[in-house]
């Protein structure tokens, strides 16, 4: 463990002390960066549950980072890297993690398109997934948008998500699922900056195993617009009808909402904030409609300095079945921010990071606190 101490403290010296080197060109408007970033995190609760582990974990993620298109009507990126995690007491937790994605993006105007593809290998908690449980992440999806006249617009696309759990944590009850989203909206230009919009979304959702979860299917009227507002607040509304039909029957209804804003305060400071109510489906086989509203401030100081702070709060209402009454958990979470920009091509990060989960079983409660610093470069 000592050495994984030396080699994390030399890898921050370094990226604090080094000077931007060039990058590589490879082929007409092709660029190749290699990334980094070194870091330390004090966690004191690291498996996210209610009799707390705490531990001091050190994180070395290099990768690769290829652009392409600057400038063209095509452009896009494929990002590869390795995340190390090693802990200090907990050294049979130590991993490393496997990320690529691909994106391209086609522009001329009149038409837009759009593609994305992701492979992910993750060891992280959230809400939902807690024990730093082992699972990999394939996504993939398209879309686009289109012109019809000059003041309609149609856009649709297409996106597949593939989550798969290792053995060890399907045993604790896990179960792999897909879940495929096809989105089909029509825009009409209101104002020259802003766009009314009448949607529709479809999602299935498929349950790897049937022992643990449900097959369902979502549908999403809906009705909004986005633009810039006013001179200062830029965004997206889509609020409507949603419904989600399990396959062993039965019927939820919802009002939905997706929602995210940007308001500029002053020129240094912009606030964004956002809602969102729809349905989810747990790893562990729950039902879920979930709230959330969400908020981040963002300041420069000066032009190396700057600062930001988020706070979210999501109500997760467990809908009831044959075998378990409903309820509603609570998760909160707070994070604080600070960022130094070396040069243009290392800067230096501060945070610090708040999570509350509040339950009617209490066994399901948690508190968190992690601090963490990190180097970043990008050459």
């Amino acid at each position: 463990m000592k050495n994984h101490i030396r080699i994390a403290i030399l890898a921050l010296a370094l990226g604090a002390t080094s000077q931007a080197a060039p990058f590589m060109a490879v082929g007409d408007g092709a660029e190749l960066f290699v990334t980094g970033m070194a870091g330390v995190r004090v966690d004191d609760n690291i498996f996210l549950s209610k009799n707390a582990d705490n531990d001091v974990i050190w994180d070395i993620n290099p990768g690769l980072d290829l652009t392409f298109g600057k400038d063209a009507q095509l452009k896009g990126a494929l990002t590869l890297g390795m995340a190390f995690a090693n802990y200090s007491d907990h050294s049979n937790l130590n991993t490393s993690l496997f990320n690529g994605d691909f994106v391209a993006k086609y522009d001329d105007t009149k038409m837009k398109l759009n593609t994305n593809l992701g492979y992910h290998e993750l060891s992280q908690n959230t809400p939902d997934i807690r024990g730093l449980t082992r699972r990999n992440v394939f996504s993939i999806g398209a879309g686009g948008e289109v012109e019809a006249s000059q003041l309609i617009s149609v856009g649709a696309g297409a996106n597949y998500n593939n989550e798969k759990f290792s053995h060890a944590a399907r045993t604790r009850g896990y179960g792999d699922s897909e879940t495929l989203e096809i989105p089909l909206n029509f825009y009409y230009r209101w104002t020259p900056k802003v766009d009314l919009s009448l949607g529709y979304r479809y999602r299935d959702y498929q349950a790897g195993r049937a022992n643990v979860g449900s097959d369902s299917t979502d549908h999403f009227f809906n009705v909004g617009g986005r633009g810039e507002f006013t001179p200062k607040l830029t965004g997206t509304l889509a609020i409507g009808y949603g419904e989600r039909q399990l396959a062993h029957g039965g019927n939820h209804p919802l009002l939905g909402l997706d929602a995210s804003f940007t308001y500029e305060l002053t020129p240094k400071t912009n606030l964004q904030f956002g809602a969102s109510n729809d349905f989810g489906s747990s790893p562990q086989g729950a039902q879920q409609k979930n709230f959330t509203v969400n908020g981040m401030a963002t300041t420069k100081f000066t032009a190396d300095w700057s600062a930001s702070l988020g706070l979210s709060w999501r109500a997760i209402n467990y809908l009831p079945t044959t075998t378990a009454v409903g309820r509603t958990d609570d998760y909160f979470e707070g994070n604080l921010g600070l960022t130094y920009i070396v040069s243009t091509s290392i800067q230096i990060t501060g945070s610090y990071v708040y999570r509350n989960y509040s339950s009617e079983i209490a066994s399901s409660e948690f508190k968190n606190n992690v601090f963490s610093i990190a180097a970043n470069f990008r050459y």
